[in-house]
């Protein structure tokens, strides 16, 4: 599943670059708006961007959602688990499926609740008006304050994340139960780093 890993990361990356990027042009327009520039202030101002910051806090909860399946899959969650290494091994296997099947169960959950809150909130109705079908109780859906975008692409999030993490979950599980070890994240490890010490003691060696 290394493609899957591969857009996971690649999906978190765009979200963090596009949230910066947003940020970035809506303060330097905020700042740039009340300098005395003549014509071009005139212009600046007639740039709205109202929107800015409803868009920044949807990219952060698609961020968070995908983000904590990402940090399932690394081991980068936070746990106590000070009383859990205290057992004996045998407990200890016990407490931690128990655990994840725990967490698999949660986190499926989550994402039921959260499809049938999109299907309700508007997914529904453009997917049956869309097929020329009868829509029955359905309606549209309301719709984000400043973007006007149905809201229930936003609370997409949820059940796409959520599913996500319940896979991770599974896979954290199915390892766990094939071979007891669980993933574990290096805080002082950073990525690439390894290979450019490596590639930097080579060069001096020679």
């Amino acid at each position: 599943m290394k493609w899957l890993d591969r857009l996971e990361e690649i999906f978190i990356t765009f979200l963090i670059a596009a949230a910066t990027l947003v940020i970035f042009v809506a303060v330097v327009h905020r700042y740039a708006s009340g300098w005395p520039l003549g014509a071009f202030q005139d212009f600046l101002l007639k740039i709205h961007l109202s929107w800015a910051q409803e868009l920044c806090i949807i990219l952060f909860v698609w961020m968070a959602k995908f983000g904590a399946a990402y940090g399932v899959r690394q081991g980068i969650h936070v746990g106590v688990d000070v009383l859990v290494n205290r057992l004996n091994p045998e407990k200890r296997r016990i407490i931690t499926i128990f655990a994840l099947c725990a967490c698999i169960l949660f986190t499926g959950i989550v994402a039921l609740l959260g499809a049938m809150m999109v299907w309700e909130n508007g997914l529904a109705y453009v997917l049956l008006s869309s097929l020329g079908m009868e829509t029955g109780e359905h309606y549209e859906g309301p719709t984000t304050p400043d973007l006007e975008w149905p809201t229930w692409i936003v609370y997409m999030a949820v059940p796409l994340g959520s599913s996500l993490m319940c896979f991770r979950f599974i896979q954290v599980l199915v390892t766990y139960l094939r071979t007891g070890e669980m993933p574990h994240h290096d805080h002082g490890h950073v990525d690439g780093l390894e290979d450019e010490l490596k590639t930097v003691t080579v060069g001096h060696k020679s």
